[in-house]
């Protein structure tokens, strides 16, 4: 034992002599008579320190003003909280995995918080492989791009069944794998024709968007919202006069920007090449800031049940900013959307004023739309 151990507990004896808590006979003691007595002590000491760790928390023991002739002898009785036994360790391991499976303090239960309300995907966890890769598709074909572990969490599936999905769709020639993610392989392609990815029964689109154009009128301020069907509005528009139009699409802005006369205004906000589009935070806040009397939105599905429902969680707000800054709200989708659900959740259908459609839709549908409130424009 060091030295200052054995004066600390020398010091100790003698103060418990001058307390008169030992008797006097004790000063006069032989050498073994204090062995006996250090020995007690220690003894004591032995059992206190159990006693005493069990009634307060062990984590004190660490940051207490502990008497410095106990600390030795109690961290060799009960070590600190670093140096826990395995059993401890053990029990430390699974309390933290359960809290892992349970989404607590994990990235996953961090995206389920920031998603929100308008975040929804609920119909799309634990979907077989075949479905997932399309809805995994289909984000590509929004975004552009993705993180392995973005959509590891969006779809509650383990990081490897996700690059095994991604690998399948390589294999059929719809994207390109790189480390951690993906992108669609057209990109390039895309943004140097200024086309879009989205071409599927366009004639229907072309009516829509005829119809959709008659609906303005001169010296009104309008939205236009991305997508194929809003391009086909925009083509329409440029015998109108005085026309102010707000659109996050580049190729609309583009198509109406060269109109003697009209005010075309953009956000701000990162670029999304399969749809030639701005979104983030900038293009929300931007939108937020403004009043127009007409929007026209796209969608990827539209469905009585799920409402209003897109390919990823990107551009939710932005189209609720849209929503909210447009007197008057066209939704414009041809008759294949109907009924269709894509992967997240923007409302129900009471967002929507008018539904602006061809005539492939069906009668028992036409009548669910009216009977809701919405006004039913069908193109022929």
């Amino acid at each position: 034992m060091p030295a200052a151990n054995h004066q600390a507990e020398g010091y100790f004896a003698l103060e418990l002599v001058r307390h008169s808590i030992l008797p006097p006979t004790m000063l006069a003691s032989t050498r073994i008579q204090f062995s006996i007595f250090i020995a007690f002590f220690r003894l004591m000491m032995f059992f206190g320190g159990r006693f005493v760790n069990r009634v307060f928390p062990r984590s004190l023991s660490r940051h207490a003003a502990d008497p410095f002739f106990i600390r030795p002898i109690w961290q060799k009785v009960w070590p600190p909280a670093g140096n826990r036994s395995y059993k401890d360790r053990k029990k430390a391991k699974v309390s933290m995995v359960t809290e892992a499976s349970n989404g607590r303090g994990t990235d996953a239960g961090a995206a389920g918080k920031r998603g929100g309300a308008a975040a929804e995907s609920p119909a799309f966890t634990g979907l077989l492989a075949e479905p997932r890769r399309m809805k995994i598709l289909e984000w590509l074909q929004e975004e552009g791009s993705a993180r392995v572990r973005e959509l590891s969490q969006a779809f509650k599936v383990s990081e490897a069944t996700i690059r095994q999905d991604l690998e399948r769709l390589e294999q059929e020639g719809h994207i390109l794998r790189e480390h951690g993610g993906a992108y669609l392989k057209t990109v390039q392609q895309q943004v140097g024709t200024m086309s879009l990815q989205h071409i599927e029964n366009m004639d229907r689109k072309r009516k829509i968007g005829a119809k959709a154009a008659s609906l303005v009128k001169n010296n009104e301020t309008i939205i236009l919202d991305a997508g194929s069907t809003t391009t086909e509005i925009a083509q329409r528009l440029t015998t109108r006069e005085n026309l102010t139009v707000i659109t996050n699409a580049l190729n609309i802005a583009i198509i109406l920007g060269a109109v003697p006369g009209y005010a075309v205004h953009m956000p701000g906000g990162q670029f999304k090449a399969p749809t030639l589009s701005l979104s983030g935070d900038k293009s929300v806040e931007y939108f937020r800031n403004i009043f127009a009397s007409k929007l026209f939105l796209a969608t990827a599905g539209v469905s009585v049940d799920a409402g209003l429902t897109y390919p990823s969680f990107a551009d939710l707000q932005l189209k609720e900013a849209m929503i909210k800054a447009a007197a008057h709200v066209y939704l414009v989708a041809d008759s294949s959307k109907i009924n269709r659900t894509s992967f997240t959740r923007l409302g129900n259908l009471d967002v929507i004023h008018s539904f602006v459609t061809d005539d492939g839709i069906a009668d028992s549908d036409a009548k669910e739309f009216e009977r809701r409130g919405i006004e039913l424009i069908v193109a022929t």
